[in-house]
């Protein structure tokens, strides 16, 4: 299959297939606020950083967000343990105050459901790596979501990040694609994402009861909600595994 990968600002006659491409993401992700409210800005802010790819019948096959940001200033230097949540927020603050980014991230990748299956995240990696190389930045930095760790939410991260096959790569698919391009594991965010909402909502989202204190298992979630009906609330902290690509 030949893709043709572009970006939005280069084909803005794409925004309505992005918001119309069929995904698989997890309803409740969509309620991070930090996802939620910036996602939009980096479509309208920062439409070069976003990639599309179509097929040779123009269909939307991936997407991917990336935003530049300043990691090696003052108070920073690390990649943060707030994972996804903060560097996207480290990413507008820089946007604001005019510092000079140094660093990309690759803040999601999504394959449309028809163009699963078929190598289309390591194509579109190889174009953000490619393309971030071309705009003078030496790393990209991915906080990863591990794709096979929702089948066992009770796993600690930190124990399925080092699970290895015979032939040295991890087991987690997705992780694989990464270090199969050179990428290296360097840690993990464990307070990535934080979704919090009422027993109502968590309801909605899931279609489960959510009426027992404690911690439920969710379909989609890499780690247990914590539940709290008695106070009206649950909370998912998702931790996420930050991968440097040193371009």
């Amino acid at each position: 299959m030949e893709l043709k990968i572009t970006t939005l600002a280069e084909r803005p006659e794409l925004l309505a297939p992005l918001f119309r491409m069929e995904e698989s993401w997890p309803e409740f992700i969509g309620n991070d606020p930090v996802a939620s409210s910036m996602i939009g800005r980096i479509i309208k802010e920062l439409p070069e950083h976003v990639l599309i790819a179509t097929d040779e019948q123009g269909a939307l096959a991936a997407r991917a967000y990336t935003v530049p940001f300043a990691l090696h200033v003052r108070g920073r230097g690390e990649l943060p343990d707030g994972g996804w949540d903060q560097v996207i927020l480290w990413a507008f603050s820089d946007l604001w105050y005019r510092r000079k980014p140094d660093t990309m991230t690759a803040l999601e990748i999504t394959v449309a459901k028809d163009f699963l299956g078929q190598g289309m995240s390591g194509l579109m990696l190889a174009a953000i790596c490619d393309r971030s190389r071309a705009r003078g930045f030496a790393e990209v930095v991915v906080p990863v979501r591990p794709s096979a760790k929702h089948l066992e939410p009770a796993t600690q991260m930190d124990t399925y990040v080092r699970r290895e096959r015979d032939d040295g790569l991890p087991v987690d698919p997705w992780l694989r694609v990464h270090v199969r391009a050179g990428g290296i594991i360097e840690k993990v965010a464990h307070a990535s994402m934080t979704v919090s909402g009422s027993m109502a909502q968590w309801r909605e989202w899931t279609g489960l009861p959510f009426d027992t204190e404690g911690t439920v298992e969710v379909p989609g979630a890499l780690v247990p909600v914590h539940c709290e009906p008695e106070r009206g609330y649950a909370v998912y902290v998702e931790p996420n595994v930050w991968v440097r690509h040193v371009l």
